[in-house]
């Protein structure tokens, strides 16, 4: 069903979400966003072109978070790719919502303070959450929100048509989703702040040399090149993957001591996986067979 033929307001419920889910190839059925999922790489396509993909109503927010959940629980998917319909990836917050006071900027402000924990808060908490790694496909602008959106993925790869902002302070706002605490662990402090305070947009090329972006490619190529990276960390074992995401994660602002402790505690348990002794007696056979050539 269309987009336009649906209800104002018609919501769809977290069975209906689930009910086209898919552990092997294909596409799960939802409204804002699209899911496919090919081998253990899956897709996240924000689609709502039409908003420039603006990620602040309650029904798309509930899909993004949803569709975490569901990479999560999947043992099947080793990546997630998160990317953009139409020519954004993401212009972030519906400044037309904001202007009439709708959806979660309504209400005084203890109601504007809650819509954001319960709306697009949760979608910043889903992705801090999950333990597949997540490769941002950045497609076009990414504004506000949508660059804190990049930022919660692990990887970014940008066309040259991408471009960045966090824009806040230039419509007199603050990042309410996280990006105080994002954008500096990608860039860093002092640039994080530079970039804040400015809200000077930046294209693709400028974001490489900062680090923002790891990779810039032309718009044909951006897809393709991303499923590449994807499918090269999909080479590994997903489980462990897993593991090794979450303790670069929980390492972030802990001591040395804490971080070799967590460390001892998950290399106990890869040791004992089957993954280790697999990848170990594949190790071993190509040595064997290297020799025999030799």
């Amino acid at each position: 069903m269309a987009k336009n033929e649906l209800n104002k307001g018609e919501r769809v419920t977290r069975s209906e979400r689930r009910a086209g889910r898919s552990t092997g190839a294909g596409t799960t059925k939802y409204r804002e966003v699209i899911f496919e999922q090919k081998g253990a790489i899956a897709t996240l396509t924000l689609n709502r072109p039409d908003i420039r993909n603006a990620f602040t109503h309650q029904e798309m927010i509930d899909e993004i978070v949803d569709v975490c959940q569901m990479v999560q629980d999947l043992e099947s998917v080793s990546v997630l790719v998160v990317t953009g319909a139409g020519s954004a990836f993401s212009a972030g917050g519906n400044v037309k919502d904001m202007y009439k006071k709708e959806g979660m900027f309504s209400g005084d402000p203890n109601d504007v303070r809650q819509n954001y924990r319960k709306g697009i808060q949760r979608v910043t908490l889903a992705f801090q959450r999950l333990d597949v790694p997540a490769i941002a496909a950045v497609n076009g602008p990414a504004m506000g929100a949508g660059c804190d959106l990049t930022c919660m993925c692990d990887i970014r790869i940008a066309s040259d048509r991408a471009s960045f902002g966090e824009t806040f302070v230039s419509v007199g706002l603050i990042p309410g989703d996280g990006g105080a605490f994002l954008l500096p662990r990608v860039v860093g402090f002092s640039k994080a702040l530079e970039l804040a305070f400015t809200c000077r947009v930046i294209d693709a090329t400028e974001a490489l040399r900062i680090g923002l972006v790891s990779e810039v490619t032309g718009p044909e190529q951006l897809l393709p090149r991303t499923m590449e990276i994807a499918a090269e960390i999909s080479q590994h074992p997903t489980r462990i993957l897993r593991l090794a995401k979450r303790l670069f994660y929980l390492s972030q602002g802990r001591s040395l001591e804490e971080t070799l402790e967590l460390s001892c505690s998950f290399q106990a348990l890869c040791h004992h996986s089957p993954e280790h002794m697999e990848a170990l007696e594949a190790l071993f056979a190509r040595q064997a067979k290297r020799s025999d050539i030799e």
